[in-house]
């Protein structure tokens, strides 16, 4: 697993020079939040799309 600064060095090679601040805040903020769901996701297990299909739409219909 590579440290946060590795992931950071990584982050920034991949940006075009011209990248703002807010640029790099939100591709931090979606890695972490990328990796975050599938260290949740192999603790937890996941949801097949057809279970997730028949909650969702207990949600949506009237």
């Amino acid at each position: 697993m590579n440290t946060a600064k590795e992931d950071v060095r990584s982050l920034l090679k991949k940006l075009p020079d011209d990248c703002t601040l807010e640029d790099i805040q939100y591709h931090l903020y979606v890695a972490e939040k990328v990796r975050r769901g599938i260290e949740r996701a192999e603790k937890e297990g996941i949801i097949e799309q057809e279970e997730v299909e028949k909650r969702f739409s207990k949600w949506t219909s009237k």
